[in-house]
């Protein structure tokens, strides 16, 4: 049998609230948008580096069933390609000259 629009509606904050991983690590992403659209690029830099680093950790150290959206493949492949995405990006924001 088919649910109604009301058990729908009852159960649609729930399951928003269990992506939290996901809208931790898009906060970070954006917050390095606004740094860097400020023209603090290397803050922006390296809060987005460190969001991703986030991700990797997030991922690593959470169950399954609480990953939500930042589970995409396996457990290894998903903390080794943000690890080193989140690696990189830090290096890179370290090391590029500022602007003038």
């Amino acid at each position: 049998m088919a649910q109604s629009d009301e058990e729908n509606v009852r159960h649609l904050p729930r399951s928003r609230l269990r992506e939290w991983p996901i809208s931790l690590v898009l906060l970070g992403i954006g917050l390095s948008m606004i740094f860097v659209a400020t023209d603090h690029f290397r803050r922006g830099s390296v809060v987005l580096a460190a969001s991703v680093v986030l991700a990797a950790f997030l991922r690593l150290f959470l169950p399954e069933n609480q990953a939500g959206m930042l589970s995409v493949r396996s457990k290894s492949v998903d903390v080794a390609v943000m690890a080193v995405l989140g690696v990189g990006l830090t290096i890179f924001a370290l090391w590029v000259p500022a602007p003038n």
